[in-house]
């Protein structure tokens, strides 16, 4: 099975991602060796291209083509990549060694490497089926609690771990491909679909004891998101998967993961541009008809793609506002809500009429990650996010029949101690957790923070680690909502990133239980019956 880690795993990836480069790497100024450059392209793909884009043009972070980059210099470069920047660019001096500062620092000063794309039958190579459809088992193989199992991503080792929510045991770990972003569920929890950085999608069969991965596809050589059809006659029957390079989805079959059809994404933005670089930030399935929500991020358009007609394939372009990253659904499961961020807005749009309904200025830079609904004593049903440029939370109403005054309108907004990525709750508990990874004092990094959905005001901050280059990051609760685990991801350098755990928390007394440790830079972790039912 494809192991695919760190920086071995990455060269021989990166070699898919782009075009052999000469021999000798000509540049007049600056320059590299050809083994200095593809060390560096291999740090670019892993740690920039997702806010700065494989070609470099800039999205949620800004343009480094050498133009921009050589008015900024050698030393200032090194300097913005060591310390971090206000607007939300971490430090990387405990990520990087100074060699390797420097190195990206040239890199980034020189032309792009061209891009090479990836076909339909370039994907049919690369699918490849470990166990038959035929062959799974017709029943669960084990006696464990499915529904308060946890599948968390171990980025930097390529895995994915499959924890018992009820026993707090490590049931396994399964090879999954190059920091893995996201995880999608069938409509019933058993099987999970998992989409990584270097474009592997993955199926795990739950049921099998332990669990293991059944087949893989790569369906591009950068990509982000992937979702199954839960609608109908087509409940489980496709998955779909979002690319940034290229710029395209793909549908497969959900059974044996064969890839079935690709659709380019590039094309006009709202702004009438041609964009060669449109990527597909997320991918969503909608729970009241047969389509799946597209976020092409420089298009700034949502494309909703129906699944009816794989042979005459439908899609509404939405325009909304650049550069579109994470959503969710409202509570109804009617109305998606996604930020744009370089606009500094959430979108909103009804996905029965298949329209836009509403935009709403946030602060900067809107990351909501999975997202968090909850109800507001004063604005009823509400939805919130974090912030990638600044500390705050924004909270909107998001129930435009029962409380119509309020709907895609600011109920309020809480400045936090700083810049964070997720934001999560669960129907069952009076709080709402964030947390502010972005922030480059490590004592801030390292804590979460718990906002009272009674009050709207922050109520405790809760140092998660002391870990000297380790960082808090995304909650998620239990199935009942009892506990909620928070990431601790070491971020290598002084300390072995071997030593990631999770901290789980009693949801009311908000005390620690206990840490579950072993795990390798643990970030996103999925419920499967929060995922199942749309728990946020």
């Amino acid at each position: 099975m494809m192991k695919l880690s760190l920086m071995a795993s990455a060269l021989a990836l990166v070699g898919t991602v782009f075009v052999s480069t000469p021999a000798t790497v000509q540049a007049a100024e600056p320059t590299l060796s050809e083994a200095d450059f593809e060390e560096a392209k291999v740090l670019y793909f892993q740690r920039c291209a997702g806010c700065h884009g494989a070609l470099r043009k800039g999205a949620t972070g800004k343009s480094l083509l050498p133009k921009e980059t050589q008015k900024l210099g050698q030393k200032r470069l090194e300097k913005i990549i060591t310390l971090g920047t206000e607007g939300g660019m971490n430090n990387f001096d405990d990520l990087f060694s100074k060699e390797q500062i420097t190195k990206i620092s040239t890199y980034i000063q020189m032309d792009v490497p061209e891009p090479a794309e990836m076909s339909l039958a370039d994907m049919k190579e690369r699918w490849t089926v470990y166990i038959e459809p035929k062959d799974y088992p017709k029943k669960q193989m084990h006696s464990r609690n499915i529904d308060n199992f946890f599948m968390v991503i171990l980025r930097d080792a390529g895995k994915i771990a499959v924890i018992d929510g009820d026993t707090k045991e490590i049931i396994t770990k399964l090879n999954t491909g190059y920091a893995i972003h996201v995880m999608k569920e069938s409509s019933d929890g058993r099987f999970w679909y998992t989409q990584g950085r270097d474009g592997l999608m993955s199926k795990i069969d739950l049921f099998m004891d332990p669990p293991k991965v059944v087949a893989t596809t790569q369906i591009a050589s950068d990509a982000r998101d992937v979702a199954v059809s839960h609608y109908g006659k087509w409940k489980d029957k496709y998955i779909i998967g979002g690319g940034y390079w290229p710029p395209h989805f793909v549908i497969l079959d959900a059974e044996t993961m064969e890839p079935l059809k690709v659709v380019s994404t590039r094309g006009v933005n709202v702004d009438g541009v041609y964009v060669n670089e449109a990527r597909v930030a997320a991918v969503y399935n909608t729970p009241n008809a047969p389509t799946w929500m597209v976020a092409v991020k420089e298009l700034g358009q949502m494309w909703q793609v129906d699944y009816s007609d794989l042979d005459n394939l439908r899609i509404e372009q939405i325009n909304t506002h650049k550069f579109l990253h994470d959503g969710f659904f409202d509570p109804s499961k009617r109305y998606f809500q996604i930020a744009a961020n370089a606009s500094n807005r959430m979108e909103f749009v009804d996905t029965e009429t298949r329209k836009a309904v509403g935009s709403l200025e946030t602060g900067k830079k809107p990351h909501p990650g999975a997202g968090a609904n909850w109800v507001d004593p004063k604005c009823g049903p509400v939805a919130g996010t974090t912030h990638l440029g600044e500390g705050k939370v924004t909270v909107w109403g998001n129930d435009p029949d029962g409380h119509p005054d309020q709907a895609w309108k600011t109920c309020y907004s809480v400045e936090s101690d700083g810049p964070g990525l997720f934001i999560r709750t669960h129907p069952n508990s009076d709080y709402v957790i964030f947390d502010q990874t972005k922030h480059p004092d490590p004592e801030v990094q390292q804590s979460i923070q718990v906002l009272s959905k009674e009050t709207g005001k922050i109520v405790k901050t809760i140092r998660v680690t002391e870990i000297e280059t380790a960082l808090a990051v995304h909650t998620e609760f239990n199935a009942d909502g009892s506990e909620f685990w928070v990431s601790v991801w070491v971020r290598g350098g002084k300390v072995n990133w071997m030593k990631g755990e999770i901290v789980v928390y009693d949801a009311k007394t908000l005390e620690e239980i206990t840490r579950i440790k072993g795990l390798e830079t643990p970030t996103g972790k999925f419920n499967v019956h929060n995922r199942v039912n749309h728990n946020t």
